[in-house]
């Protein structure tokens, strides 16, 4: 047998949900360019879903939907009262209440194709609740309730807050929610096709996600982008900073990806959204920290930001808490784990991969008074 490591280069499905070709992502054949720049995040989740862009009933009907059922049950916020919650990962807590709304879901072990979608609106509509219900528990404030006249962005501001956010503050999360929606066969995704393969829920599925997007190779590295810039703390401080990582040969967050070659085509949407809201927060520092780090990275290394890089700023300017950027990257990419669920369940076979075995040849069990 031929072992690849990490299945990297491996083509391990076929998808009509996303693509990377030469660089260059897609989401059903629609340039992230051209959706970063025209599309809302519910058309995208319409998109992922449907494989096609909404009619305006169809978004507006969508919408309805997403509003009916962005509420979470009382028992999930007791939920979050019952531990000691400051002490809680925010990923952790995601995990465990999406795998609570499961059992509060009375049609959570229905496989048919209608009961899946319905589940899929509830968890796309809920998840901006989990995540905002746990940051005001954890800072002894009560839970705030969705409003249905907000969009997806607007309303995941106002539970956060109780502000009424302004629109440059939602346009800039909605563009945020847009680029990370879905990229292809990455390492939560392929947890979740991997997981409901089995002919296990939903619930199931977004849950093992969520637990490959708590690991920090994958999601989190926004969060270490922000700890790092707050480790340098001025500009003049990044030269240094930044040069003694390279000669110790240490990681630097926020730079390359393992399908990237030229560069993340997301990267430079959420580079123009940091610079915008640094400079609208008095802020302009934490940008230019973030500018002359890339200088010097891509300039000496070759290693172009990701997505990551810039998001971990602009997250900051929208007065987000640092251990909250991974759970919003799940807030998005929820819709196309979900699409990818739905695509596995309508044309199903068991994912179930070899290994090649390296460890001793055969053996004769001893008993255990003839061990030495």
């Amino acid at each position: 047998m031929t072992v690849t490591r990490g299945l990297e280069g491996v083509v391990a499905t076929t998808s009509s949900i996303s693509s990377i070709i030469d660089d260059t992502l897609t989401y059903v054949g629609y340039g992230i360019d051209d959706l970063a720049e025209n599309a809302s995040f519910e058309e995208v989740i319409y998109l992922l879903w449907h494989r096609r862009l909404p009619t305006e009933p169809e978004l507006a009907e969508l919408k309805k939907q997403l509003a009916e059922n962005a509420a979470l049950p009382q028992e999930v916020i007791e939920h979050f009262k019952m531990y000691p919650i400051e002490k809680v990962h925010p990923m952790a807590a995601l995990r465990s209440a999406v795998s609570l709304l499961g059992l509060y879901d009375e049609e959570a072990d229905l496989m048919d194709s209608e009961s899946n979608y319905q589940k899929a609106i509830r968890l796309q509509a809920k998840m901006p609740a989990i995540v905002t219900t746990f940051a005001r528990v954890r800072k002894g404030l009560e839970p705030i309730a969705p409003r249905t006249d907000l969009n997806f962005a607007a309303n995941f501001l106002y539970m956060l807050s109780g502000q009424e956010p302004d629109e440059i503050a939602v346009n800039a999360l909605d563009k945020a929610l847009v680029l990370h929606a879905d990229h292809e066969l990455n390492a939560s995704t392929f947890t979740a096709r991997v997981c409901v393969a089995t002919l296990s829920d939903v619930y199931s599925g977004i849950t093992a996600a969520i637990g490959a997007l708590k690991g920090p190779l994958h999601g989190g590295a926004n969060e270490a982008v922000m700890k790092m810039l707050k480790e340098i703390g001025t500009i003049e401080n990044v030269e240094p900073y930044v040069r003694g990582k390279l000669e110790k040969k240490e990681k630097i967050m926020g730079f390359g990806h393992r399908v990237y070659r030229s560069g993340d085509p997301r990267a430079k949407h959420l580079r123009a959204m940091s610079k915008k809201m640094t400079e609208l927060t008095g802020e302009p520092h934490w940008y230019e920290m973030s500018e002359n780090i890339e200088s010097i990275v891509t300039g000496e290394k070759k290693l172009p930001p990701n997505v990551d890089f810039y998001s971990a700023s602009m997250y900051h300017s929208l007065g987000i808490d640092h251990d909250l950027f991974t759970p919003i990257f799940a807030v998005s990419r929820v819709s196309g784990w979900l699409a990818h669920i739905l695509e596995q369940y309508d044309n199903n076979r068991l994912i179930r991969p070899r290994a090649e075995y390296t460890g001793p040849g055969m053996q004769t069990y001893v008993p255990i008074n003839q061990r030495g």
